[in-house]
C-alpha cells in the first residue's frame, strides 16, 4: 500500500501484490468448508438457538492460542523524528508505545536495531467484530496478525469463525493506491462488472483495504450493490489485507478480550500519512511486524494467503476444482508491474482495465504488438507519456527492467487480457474476467480432453451459463453426451437449472445418465435443511444394524427412499425402489460417501462406465431425476425434468402430492408457501395436459385416467389425484365426464331419470326398448342381459338403496310411534332382519380388499370416513337401544334410545343426498358452517356463564340445587337473547308466588334477595339491569351478528368452490355403489351369500372393477403414452406463447430491445472514437519521427557529412494492431513474431534459488549489441556431486586448467553451433545474454551435453487398427513424470561421464534391458542437435541436446514387447506411461519442441 504523499518522490511503494515464486514450508492442511447455500442457511438457522455470546467465546479463546501481533522489544532511538516531533524507536513507536521491559537497560544494549532480533510474537490484541462509526449498521470482522502467520491459520479462521463460505473464484484487485480518475462510464462499467462477477460466482474479492485509490473503487463498487440490491442475493465478501502500523486510529480497534463491536472512525482529513479503513470492505486481515507507517507489509502474506487459497480444492456435487484465481489491475506504479509480472510468471491470468492509467495503459497500449517491437525506446515513449511526473528520475536500468518485464508478459498472451470498453462487443467486466480464466485454462496443458473438462467445471462452479454457452459449447468442441454426465451431477446438486437445460441441449438423454449409482449419489447428497433429508434419516435411524460380516454397504439404499415416498404418495402405491433379498450382490459399485471426488483422485467419471449390455434399473429413470428434485422443492429444476417425462399426468399429480405432504410437516412459512404453490402448479399442468388430451380425443383421455401406471407404483392418474386431493383436477370436465359414465353403467347417459325410476318399478318396460344401452349387443339383444347390464349400474342400486332406505325409515318411525309392543311385532323383527343387513354390507365394505392392502390398511380407510363412523355409531346405538328393549324394565329407556337412534339414520340421509347436483353443494356449506358454529359457542359460552354466573350470585343466596343452578346460569341466560327475560330481574315483576323463599319447593325457583317486611326485592335493580343490557349488546347485536357475517364469508368463500368440493365428493359415492351388490337391503343378503361362498368357500380372489383401475397392453400403453408425449409438447408450446403474449412480457421485451439498441450505439460510437483516437497518435509519432530525422539530415549536413547509418532513426511503426488483443487460439506462444532469442533462459528468477537476473531485453540479447548497464550477478551453485562438476566460485584460478571448445577429459565442452567465445576466462553463450553469470546450476562451464531418446509407436485401437485424426495418424511417447513435478518429460537428460543411457532413463527401465535399448539408440533417427532453451542457462553454462527418435511402427514388434515388460519406476516418485502426442500435452517446453520434430519426421497427427 502507498502512502498518498509519497507518489511524488518516486520511490514509493505501492499496493502492489504477487503470486512469489517461493515455497511456502509452513502450510498446514485446513478442512475446507463445503457448504451449500441453503445448508448453510440452515446452519444459521439453528445458529440463533445459540446466543452471538457462546459464538464470540470461542473466537476469544480460540484467536489469542492461534493468532499472534509483534511487538517491538528493544527501543532504539531512530535520527528521524514523528510527525509530531517526538523521539520515535527505529520500529517507527515512540517511547510511550512501547512495552515497559522495551525501555529498561536491555542485553541487546548498545547494538544496532534489528526486526529479526527485536520484534517479537505475543497474543493479538485486536480482533471481532468491526462497526465504522456513522456509516451505518453494517458489522464487519477484523483481525490483526503477524506477517509470519502461516495461510492455513488465516484460512481456517475465515471458514471456520468467520463462516465464510468456501470461494468458487478469487479476484485480487491490485493499482494504484493514491486516488486517481477514471471516465465516468469506464468506472461504472468496472463497479457493476467487478462486483456482478463476485455475486454470481461466489467469489471472495482481495483487496488492500484502504479507503484511497483502487481499494476505494473497489470498496464503492460494494457499497453500491449493497443499496440496490435485494436482502436475499447475498453479500459480497470483500477481504482487505492492510498493514497494521500504517491504519489511522487503529487503537480504537485494540480490545485484548475482542472487539464486538469494536467502532472505528474514519478520519480524512486527520490521517496524514497513514490511511483509514474502506467501510464498505465486510472482512480486514491487519498485518503487523512490529512497526509503524511502513507500507507494503502486507504484500508478503497476501500473496501466500492467495497461493494457499488457490491450491484449495472446492468440491459440489461430486466435481472438485481448485479455486482458480484472476488478478484485476487498474491504474498502478512500479510495484503494480511487479505484480503483474509474478502473477503471469506464477500462471495467474490478469485483466488489464484500459483507460485507467499509468501501468495499465502502458501495457494496455503495446499488448498487441509482436515482442520485436516492444522495444526500450517504445517503453521510454510510452511512460513519457503516462508517467509524466516521474519520468525524468527513472534511470536507464529501471527501463530497461520495465521493457523486460512487460515482454514477459505480453510474450505469455494467454495470460493477459486487456479490458477495452466497447472493443468488440465487450462491455461488462466480469464477462472479461471470466474470459480470462478460460483463456488462461486453455492455455494450460492437460492430457486429452481434462482441458476442456476444466473449463466446463469451472463454469459450472461460477453459475455462469452465459459464458459456458459463448466460450466451451462452441464449434471447436464436440461433446460426447457421457463426458458432460460428471458435470451433470454437479449442476443438479447444486441445483443450477441452466446448466441441466445447457447439457440437455447438447445431447445428454436422462435415461442414459440415470443409473442406480448416479441416483444413489444424488440420495446421499441431498440437500440437508429439506425436510426429506430429515425424514430418511429417520428412517436410517430405525434401521437395524448390520453383523460385522456383512460387506460394507453405504448407508443410505434406495429402499429407504422407497419407504419415505410410499408415506408421501401413500400405502395405496406399490415401493418404487425394491428392497434388496438377502444374498443378492450390492447394486452400488463404488462406497460414494467416501470417495474423494476431484480431479487427482476417483473422478464422478468412473460412476457412468457401463458394461456393453448394461440395462437401465428403472422403468422410468426421468421419474426418478423429478422425484429428486421435487423433494426439495427446486421448481426450475422440476419444470426442466418434467418437460423430459413420458407419463407427464401422473408425474404432475405425484408430484402434487408429495408436495402437498410434505407442508403438512413443513415448519417453516416461507417453504410451505412455496411448496403448496409448487403443488398448485403441477396441478394446473397435470390439468392443460388432459385438456389438450380430451380435446383431441375423449376415450384415450379417460384411459390414460384408469391406466394402470407401472413407473408410479402401480396407481392411476385418477387415484393420484383423489389421494392429493386435486380437486381442480378432479372437477375437470373430462374427468366428470368419465365418472357419469361409470354412474351409469352400461346405460347410455342421455335416459331420464325417470325412465330409470319407472323400470326399476317396472322391469318388464326394459324389453319395450324405454331404456338405452351404449352398446348396441345389449339393445338389439335378448332380456336378461339387458336386465343384468340395467340391474348392475351404479346409478340403479343407487336409486334402489334410496328406496328401500327409504322403506327402512317408514318402518322405523311407524314401529317408533305406532307399533312398540313390550313383545316385538312382525313389522319390528323386519327392522332387525334389515339392520342385520345393513351390518352385512358394512362389514363387506370392510373387508372388501380388491388392491391387497391388508385388513389394518382396510380398516384405516374405512374408519376415515366420517359416514362410515356415523353409520358404525348408529348400528352400535341401535344394539344398545335393542338390548334395553328385550329387558323389561328398561322398554321405555330403550324405545328413547331407539328414537335418538333414528335422527343418526336420518343424518346419514345427507350421505345419499350428495350426489344431487342441487343439494350437494348446499350439504357442503351446511358442513362448513357447522363449523363455524363450533368456534362461536366458544364464544358464546363465555358470556352466558359470566353473565348467568353473575346473575344468579347477585340474586340468589346460596342456591344449593344442582338443576336450578344450571337453570339459573345457563339455562335461563341463554333464553336471554332469544328474548325471554327473567320476570324478577328488574324487580317490576316480583311477586313471592312465583318463587320458592327458602328453595324448598322443587318446582319453583328460589327467591331472590328480598325485604321480608316489606316483601320488596333487595337487591341492585340498576347494576342487574345495566349487566343485562350489556349481556343482550353483546350477545344479540355483537355475537349473533358476527355469526351472520361468519356465515356470510363461510358461504362466499365455499360458494366459489362448492361444484369443484361436490365433484370431487361425488367420486366417493360413484365408487361406493360401482363396487356394491345390486340388490338392495335387506335382499343384499343373497348377494352377500353368494359373494361367502365365492371368497370363502371357492376361494376364488376378489378383482376390481376395470372401469377405475385397468391394465393395457404394452403395444397399446406405449401408443397412449406416445400420444400423450406429443401432447404435452403442444401444451407446452401453447404456455410459452401465452407467456410471450401477455402485457408484461411484450413490455419487458420491448425494454431488452430498447436497452440493446441503446448499447450498441454507444458501443458504436466508442469504436468510432477509440478508432480516431489511435489513427491520431500514429500520425502524431510519424510526425516526430519525421522531425528527429530531419533534426539529424540538418546536423549531419551542418558537420559537413551524411553521419554513419546507425543513427537514422527508423520509420515509426503503424499502431493499427496496438488496439486489438491476440485470440488465445491463434496463440503466439514463446516463438513470437520476431522473437528468435532464448526465452527461458532470461527469466528474472532463476530456478530453485533467489538470485535474481539482471533484466535483458530482448534487443540487448545479442553479444553484438551494446549494452553499457550490464552488470549480471554471478551464481554458481554449490551441488553435492563436486566430482563430476566444474569447481566452485567467481575466481579465475580454478577454472583455468578447463580446455573449452575440445574434449576436456571425460567432459567433451565442445558445441554443436561451432566456436563460442571465451571472455575472460569464461565462455559466453551463443545465443547471447542471460542476465546471470556464472554456471548457475548446471554441472559445468561451456556447453552442457544430454541425450534425449524420443520412443514411439502408433496409437491403436482395440481392433489393432492405427487411430487417426485430421486424416493423419496418432502417435504414443514414452514419457516419465517425477511426484514434484507438474510436468512430464522425456525419458532423457544428462549422462555421466563414459555412460550412454542417460540417468532419468535407467530409472525407468530394467538394468538387464539397457545393452538392447543402447542398440536401439545406435539405429535411431537423430532429430535435433543443438541448443535447449533452458531456464538453468546463463551466459557461461547452458545445455545442448541431441534427440534420436525409436519409432515401433509394427505393435508385434519383439523389441516394443521386451521395452514394455522392463519398463519399472525405481524410485517410487517416478512414474512412466505411454501418452498421446498432441500440443496440449503437459510436457516441458522444449521437449515439445522436439518431438513436434519427431511428428514431423513420421507426417503424424501434432
Amino acid at each position: 500500500m502507498e502512502p498518498p504523499t509519497l507518489r511524488k518522490a518516486g520511490s514509493k511503494q505501492e499496493e502492489a501484490f504477487g503470486v512469489q515464486p517461493r515455497r511456502v514450508a509452513d502450510l498446514g492442511t485446513v478442512p475446507s468448508l463445503r457448504r451449500s447455500n441453503s445448508s448453510l442457511r440452515k446452519v444459521r438457522r439453528s445458529q440463533n438457538l445459540f446466543g452471538n455470546s457462546e459464538k464470540q467465546e470461542n473466537l476469544s479463546s480460540w484467536i489469542p492460542d492461534n493468532i499472534k501481533k509483534k511487538e517491538c522489544m528493544y527501543f532504539v532511538e531512530s535520527s528521524k523524528l514523528s510527525d509530531a516531533g517526538k523521539v520515535v524507536c527505529e520500529c517507527g513507536y515512540t517511547r510511550q508505545q512501547h512495552l515497559e521491559e522495551a525501555t529498561r537497560p536491555h542485553a541487546w544494549q548498545g547494538k544496532d536495531w534489528d526486526p529479526k532480533k527485536h520484534v517479537q510474537e505475543m497474543p493479538t490484541d485486536a480482533f471481532g467484530d468491526i462497526v465504522f462509526t456513522g456509516l451505518g449498521q453494517k458489522v464487519g470482522k477484523y483481525v490483526r496478525l503477524s506477517q509470519d502467520t502461516p495461510p492455513s491459520v488465516i484460512y481456517h479462521l475465515m471458514t471456520q469463525y468467520w463462516g465464510l463460505d468456501v470461494p468458487n473464484l478469487l479476484i485480487s484487485v491490485t493499482g494504484g493506491a493514491k486516488d486517481f480518475n477514471m471516465k465516468p462510464r469506464l468506472k461504472s462499467v468496472f463497479r457493476r462488472g467487478l462486483v456482478k462477477v463476485a455475486q454470481t460466482t461466489g467469489a471472495w474479492i482481495i483487496t488492500g483495504g484502504s479507503h484511497t485509490g483502487v481499494m476505494k473503487q473497489v470498496g464503492e463498487a460494494v457499497r453500491d450493490f449493497t443499496l440496490s440490491s435485494s436482502h436475499n442475493e447475498g453479500e459480497v465478501v470483500t477481504v482487505g489485507v492492510a498493514t497494521w502500523g500504517t491504519v489511522h486510529n487503529r487503537e480504537d480497534l485494540i480490545h485484548p478480550s475482542g472487539g464486538f463491536p469494536a467502532e472505528y472512525v474514519m478520519d480524512e482529513e486527520g490521517q496524514g500519512h497513514l490511511t483509514c479503513l474502506d467501510s464498505n470492505h465486510s472482512h480486514f486481515i491487519l498485518v503487523d511486524d512490529g512497526t509503524h507507517g511502513r507500507y507494503g507489509v502486507e504484500i508478503p502474506l497476501r500473496t501466500r494467503l492467495e497461493k494457499f487459497i488457490s491450491e484449495q480444492t472446492k468440491e459440489r456435487g461430486g466435481v472438485a476444482i481448485k479455486i482458480p484465481i484472476v488478478c484485476v489491475v487498474l491504474e498502478g506504479g512500479p510495484g503494480t508491474l511487479h505484480t503483474i509480472y509474478n502473477a503471469i510468471t506464477n500462471g495467474t491470468p490478469c485483466v488489464v482495465v484500459e483507460g485507467s492509467g499509468r501501468v495499465a495503459d502502458v501495457i494496455a497500449q503495446v499488448a498487441g504488438l509482436p515482442i520485436s517491437e516492444i522495444t526500450i525506446s517504445r517503453i521510454q515513449q510510452k511512460l513519457s507519456v503516462f508517467f509524466q511526473e516521474v519520468f525524468e528520475t527513472l534511470t536507464e536500468s529501471r527501463i530497461a527492467e520495465w521493457t523486460k518485464k512487460i515482454q514477459d508478459i505480453v510474450r505469455r498472451r494467454q495470460l493477459l487480457t486487456i479490458f477495452r470498453e466497447g472493443k468488440d462487443g465487450q462491455q461488462d467486466v466480469d464477462v472479461a474476467i471470466l474470459q480470462a480464466l478460460l483463456k488462461a485454462s486453455r492455455s494450460h496443458d492437460h492430457f486429452g480432453h481434462e482441458n476442456w473438462d476444466h473449463q466446463l467445471k469451472l463454469a459450472v462452479a461460477w453459475n455462469r451459463v452465459d459464458i459456458a454457452r459463448s466460450e466451451i459449447f462452441t464449434d471447436e468442441r464436440q461433446w460426447k453426451p457421457s463426458e458432460l454426465h460428471p458435470v451433470m451431477t454437479a449442476a443438479l446438486i447444486s441445483n443450477k437449472p441452466e446448466f441441466v437445460k445447457l447439457f440437455l441441449e447438447n445431447g445428454v438423454r436422462l435415461k442414459e445418465f440415470v443409473t442406480w449409482d448416479t441416483l444413489l449419489y444424488l440420495y446421499q447428497n441431498l440437500d440437508p435443511s429439506c425436510l426429506f433429508h430429515s425424514k430418511l434419516q429417520k428412517v436410517l435411524a430405525e434401521e437395524p444394524e448390520r453383523p460385522v460380516s456383512a460387506p460394507p454397504a453405504p448407508r443410505v439404499q434406495m429402499h429407504h427412499v422407497a419407504q419415505v415416498l410410499r408415506e408421501l404418495l401413500g400405502d395405496f402405491t406399490q415401493p418404487l425402489y425394491p428392497r434388496p433379498r438377502t444374498g443378492d450382490r450390492p447394486r452400488l459399485l463404488l462406497p460414494v460417501p467416501n470417495i474423494k471426488l476431484n480431479v487427482q483422485a476417483v473422478s464422478l467419471r468412473s460412476l457412468y462406465k457401463r458394461s456393453p449390455g448394461h440395462v437401465a434399473f428403472t422403468m422410468d429413470p426421468v421419474r426418478d431425476l423429478l422425484i429428486w428434485a421435487i423433494i426439495q422443492n427446486r421448481r426450475e429444476l422440476a419444470e426442466i425434468i418434467w418437460a423430459q417425462s413420458q407419463d407427464c399426468i401422473a408425474a404432475a399429480l405425484a408430484c402434487s402430492k408429495i408436495l402437498k405432504e410434505l407442508s403438512k410437516e413443513e415448519e417453516d412459512t416461507d417453504s410451505l408457501e412455496e411448496m403448496l404453490a409448487l403443488a398448485d402448479e403441477y396441478e394446473h399442468r397435470a390439468i392443460g395436459v388432459f385438456t389438450e388430451c380430451h380435446r383431441k380425443d375423449e376415450d384415450r383421455a379417460q384411459k390414460l385416467l384408469t391406466r394402470v401406471s407401472e413407473a408410479w407404483g402401480k396407481t392411476t392418474c385418477l387415484q393420484l389425484a383423489l389421494e392429493a386431493k386435486d380437486m381442480k383436477f378432479v372437477s375437470h370436465g373430462g374427468v366428470q365426464a368419465f365418472l357419469t359414465k361409470v354412474w351409469w353403467g352400461q346405460l347410455c347417459v342421455d335416459n331420464g331419470l325417470w325412465r330409470v325410476i319407472a323400470c326399476m318399478l317396472a322391469f318388464p318396460l326394459l324389453y319395450t326398448g324405454l331404456i338405452s344401452f351404449r352398446e348396441r349387443r345389449l339393445q338389439a339383444g335378448p332380456g336378461l342381459p339387458r336386465v343384468r347390464a340395467f340391474f348392475n349400474a351404479p346409478v340403479v342400486i343407487f336409486h334402489l338403496n334410496i328406496l328401500s332406505y327409504f322403506a327402512f325409515l317408514c318402518l322405523f318411525a311407524y314401529v317408533l310411534m305406532v307399533d312398540f309392543q313390550p313383545t316385538p311385532s312382525c313389522c319390528e323383527y323386519l327392522i332387525y332382519f334389515w339392520l342385520f343387513s345393513l351390518v352385512c354390507e358394512e362389514l363387506r365394505q370392510l373387508f372388501y380388499d380388491p388392491d391387497e392392502f391388508g385388513l389394518m390398511k382396510m380398516a384405516l380407510l374405512y374408519f376415515s370416513d366420517f359416514w362410515n363412523k356415523l353409520d358404525i355409531g348408529a348400528i352400535l346405538l341401535f344394539i344398545a337401544g335393542l338390548t334395553c328393549r328385550l329387558i323389561p324394565a328398561l322398554l321405555y329407556p330403550g324405545r328413547i334410545i331407539l328414537s335418538l337412534d333414528f335422527i343418526m339414520f336420518c343424518l346419514r340421509l345427507m350421505h345419499i343426498f350428495t350426489i344431487s347436483k342441487t343439494l350437494g353443494p348446499k350439504i357442503i356449506i351446511v358442513k362448513r358452517m357447522m363449523k363455524d358454529v363450533f368456534f362461536f359457542l366458544f364464544l358464546l359460552a363465555v358470556w352466558v356463564v359470566s353473565f348467568g354466573v353473575a346473575k344468579q350470585a347477585i340474586l340468589i343466596h346460596n342456591e344449593s340445587r344442582v338443576d336450578w343452578i344450571f337453570r339459573g346460569v345457563v339455562y335461563q341466560s341463554y333464553l336471554t337473547i332469544f328474548g325471554q327475560m327473567p320476570a324478577y330481574i328488574d324487580g317490576v315483576n316480583f311477586s313471592l308466588d312465583q318463587c320458592s323463599p327458602n328453595g324448598t319447593d322443587p318446582y319453583k325457583p328460589k327467591c331472590p334477595e328480598s325485604d321480608a317486611v316489606r316483601h320488596e326485592p333487595a337487591f341492585p335493580e340498576w347494576l342487574t339491569v345495566i349487566l343485562l343490557c350489556l349481556y343482550l349488546l353483546f350477545t344479540n347485536i355483537l355475537l349473533l351478528n358476527l355469526l351472520i357475517a361468519m356465515f356470510n364469508y363461510t358461504f362466499q368463500q365455499v360458494q366459489e368452490h362448492t361444484d369443484q368440493i361436490w365433484k370431487f365428493q361425488r367420486h366417493d359415492l360413484i365408487e361406493e355403489y360401482q363396487g356394491r351388490p345390486p340388490a338392495p337391503p335387506p335382499f343384499i343378503l343373497l348377494s352377500h351369500l353368494h359373494l361367502f361362498i365365492k371368497r370363502v368357500v371357492l376361494k376364488i380372489p376378489a378383482r376390481r372393477r376395470k372401469q377405475l383401475k385397468s391394465k393395457l397392453e404394452k403395444n397399446e400403453e406405449a401408443a397412449l403414452l406416445s400420444w400423450e408425449i406429443y401432447l404435452k409438447e403442444s401444451y407446452l408450446q401453447n404456455q410459452q406463447y401465452q407467456q410471450k403474449q401477455r402485457p408484461e412480457q411484450k413490455i419487458q421485451d420491448i425494454g431488452n430491445k430498447v436497452s440493446t439498441m441503446v448499447d450498441l450505439l454507444e458501443m458504436e460510437s466508442l469504436k468510432r472514437s477509440g478508432s480516431m483516437e489511435q489513427r491520431l497518435a500514429s500520425l502524431e509519432e510519424q510526425v516526430a519521427q519525421t522531425s528527429r530525422a530531419l533534426h539529424w539530415v540538418m546536423k549531419a549536413l551542418r558537420d559537413g557529412g551524411f553521419g554513419s547509418e546507425e543513427g537514422i532513426p527508423a520509420p515509426a511503426p503503424q499502431k493499427a494492431s496496438e488496439g486489438q488483443d491476440l485470440e488465445p487460439d491463434g496463440r503466439q506462444e514463446e516463438e513470437d513474431v520476431g522473437d528468435t532469442h532464448h526465452v527461458n533462459a532470461r527469466h528474472l528468477l532463476y530456478p530453485n534459488s533467489h538470485v535474481t537476473r539482471f533484466p535483458v531485453p530482448n534487443e540487448k540479447v545479442p553479444w553484438e549489441t551494446a549494452f553499457l548497464i550490464y552488470d549480471p550477478p554471478f551464481y554458481t551453485d554449490d551441488r553435492k556431486d563436486r566430482g563430476l562438476v566444474d569447481p566452485v566460485g567467481n575466481a579465475l584460478e580454478p577454472l583455468s586448467g578447463i580446455s573449452y571448445n575440445a574434449v576436456d577429459g571425460p567432459i567433451d565442452r565442445r558445441s554443436f553451433h561451432g566456436v563460442y567465445v571465451v571472455q575472460d576466462g569464461l565462455p559466453l553463450n551463443p545465443m547471447g545474454r542471460t542476465g546471470l553469470r556464472g554456471r548457475g546450476s548446471l554441472g559445468c562451464f561451456g556447453p552442457n551435453h544430454t541425450l534425449q531418446p524420443v520412443i514411439t509407436r502408433w496409437r491403436r485401437n482395440q481392433d489393432g487398427a492405427i487411430c487417426r485424426k485430421s486424416i493423419k495418424k496418432m502417435l504414443e511417447v514414452l514419457v516419465v513424470k517425477h511426484s514434484l513435478s507438474e510436468h512430464w518429460a522425456l525419458p532423457g537428460g544428462s549422462r555421466e561421464p563414459g555412460e550412454i543411457l542417460p540417468r532419468k532413463l535407467k530409472q525407468v527401465l530394467r538394468r538387464e534391458f539397457w545393452s538392447s535399448f543402447q542398440n536401439l539408440l545406435t539405429q535411431g533417427t537423430e532429430v535435433y542437435r543443438g541448443y535447449v532453451d533452458d531456464p538453468r542457462n546463463t551466459d557461461n553454462a547452458w545445455i545442448e541436446t541431441v534427440a534420436i527418435s525409436i519409432h515401433f511402427s509394427d505393435q508385434s514388434d519383439m523389441d516394443l514387447k521386451r521395452l514394455n515388460s522392463h519398463l519399472h519406476a525405481c524410485d517410487p516418485g517416478m512414474s512412466v506411461r505411454w501418452q498421446v502426442v498432441d500440443r496440449r500435452i503437459p510436457l516441458y517446453a522444449n521437449h515439445k519442441t522436439i518431438l513436434q520434430k519427431v511428428a514431423t519426421l513420421y507426417g503424424a497427427f501434432y
